[in-house]
């Protein structure tokens, strides 16, 4: 079964002429045909219902709701060029699917500019409440279009002619350090409090980028470290448990990382968007700003920042169902991990390792129904992982615990889940308490097994006393 649809239907007139007429009817069918594929195959890869992709394409049902607009284009992989950002007209009375409007700094047609990269970081940080919910009416609909502007768009020459004071390479290079600090210290700790000092450095950067003087280089590497930065923050307020916030960070980051000329940025925001989306049920936006990014990395010699990113899309597929898509990037995932780290591939990616190539797999074989080989790949995951990465061998034991229950071995998967909460009770991370409650319905099934018994007591005590 085609895992998507073939290059050469891109390359036909009738089909750019159905895109860009918004004949989504005459474009699905075009698209269908040309690609070899069957209505199950389109329902599967955009997310529409077989049923409704029948009555679009015999005009008896229409597509005007831009979230399922931007869903149908983007499960087919229409390239930027093709895909159209906003809709021609305004619905009418009778159309009754609401159609989302683009909202703040999430809107493509924005020009990227120094002051559009400060609003965006303002709504991350400090917008009101209003704020962050006018710019998450549009998160959904502006991924593609917003990722394809990032890709495509030229970007204003980043230069201060201010009379502030000049910026320093001593002060740049210890607001960089701040940064690293700061992802260390989430890595062996959880997120816990590092929202509010994230917060707080990114209102420093942004100040800087208000009030200092600086030529383009210098601008360009504050607007890096400020990049980093609000990728970095956008995790911490994820792992902390928020679902929603964290894109407006990301969108931040891109576009700071526009401003700072370094794509590799850029596609490190976009793998955190993947997670996002393949974290709250949008995988679709998981595949689609994985294969961005790689597509605008690819030629930089970055092997390990690919296999990353490989990694997020095929948590993506697998979220799925797309089996052999998913093994497909991971394949390639572990060619590329194989290679070595090049010196073009970035120092905040430090914490790419064998460990987390096979834990990446094994989450994947979980999400496809594979407990076996899920067994296996964290098994290999566990003896490959960086000791000090204690939330990531929390996560992935705590999905090894729920591949052992599923097959049916209580005592296998109660050992590996008592040295998760034996990690939950020093790590400060939402998500890690997420996957510990997951591992907690598992074993409710089997409560009367005295290993079930141990841990739910255990985990319980811990619940009573805050631990």
């Amino acid at each position: 079964m085609p895992a998507a649809v073939p290059e050469h239907v891109w390359l036909d007139p009738e089909v750019e002429t159905a895109l860009t007429d918004w004949d989504y009817g005459r474009a699905s069918r075009l698209i269908r045909l040309r690609g070899g594929l069957r209505q199950e195959d389109m329902a599967r890869i955009t997310g529409l219902s077989q049923a409704f992709l029948s009555m679009l394409e015999s005009g008896n049902r229409r597509l005007t709701n831009i979230d399922k607009i931007m869903e149908f284009l983007t499960g087919l992989g229409v390239p930027a060029e093709l895909l159209p950002l906003r809709l021609p007209h305004t619905p009418g009375p009778s159309e009754r699917e609401p159609v989302t409007q683009f909202a703040g700094d999430a809107d493509p047609s924005l020009p990227w500019t120094t002051a559009r990269m400060v609003a965006a970081l303002d709504t991350a940080v400090g917008g009101d409440a209003m704020d962050r919910r006018r710019f998450l009416t549009a998160s959904g609909v502006a991924l593609t279009a917003f990722v394809n502007a990032w890709d495509t768009d030229e970007a204003e020459p980043l230069r201060r002619a201010a009379k502030g004071s000049r910026l320093t390479d001593d002060l740049l290079d210890g607001l960089q350090r701040t940064t690293d600090s700061l992802r260390t210290m989430d890595a062996s700790d959880g997120s816990g409090t590092l929202t509010t000092l994230g917060d707080r450095h990114l209102q420093f950067l942004k100040h800087l980028l208000e009030q200092t003087t600086y030529d383009e280089a210098t601008g360009r590497r504050l607007a890096a470290i400020t990049a980093d930065t609000a990728t970095q923050t956008g995790w911490f307020v994820f792992d902390s448990g928020d679902r929603d916030r964290p894109l407006s960070y990301l969108y931040a980051a891109l576009r700071a990382a526009k401003a700072s000329q370094d794509v590799r940025l850029g596609a490190g925001a976009l793998s955190y968007i993947a997670i996002h989306g393949y974290s709250t049920g949008v995988p679709h936006h998981a595949v689609t700003a994985a294969q961005r990014a790689r597509d605008k990395i690819r030629r930089l010699g970055t092997p390990a920042l690919e296999a990353m990113l490989l990694t997020r899309q095929a948590r993506g597929h697998a979220k799925l169902g797309e089996r052999q898509a998913a093994l497909a990037a991971l394949g390639r995932a572990a060619e590329l991990y194989a290679q070595g780290r090049s010196e073009r591939d970035p120092h905040w990616l430090y914490w790419i390792n064998e460990g987390e190539i096979h834990g990446q797999a094994g989450s994947c074989y979980l999400d496809l129904g594979d407990q076996d080989s899920a067994v296996a790949s964290f098994a290999k995951a566990r003896n490959a992982l960086n000791p000090t990465e204690h939330r990531t061998r929390g996560l992935f034991l705590s999905r090894a615990a729920i591949a052992h229950l599923k097959q049916g071995d209580v005592e296998a998967g109660c050992a590996a889940a008592h040295e998760v909460l034996d990690l939950g009770a020093t790590l400060q991370s939402a998500r890690l308490d997420s996957h510990i409650a997951s591992v907690i319905h598992e074993l409710n099934p089997v409560g009367h097994s005295p290993y079930a018994q141990d841990v739910l007591e255990r985990h319980a005590a811990m619940l009573a006393t805050g631990s």
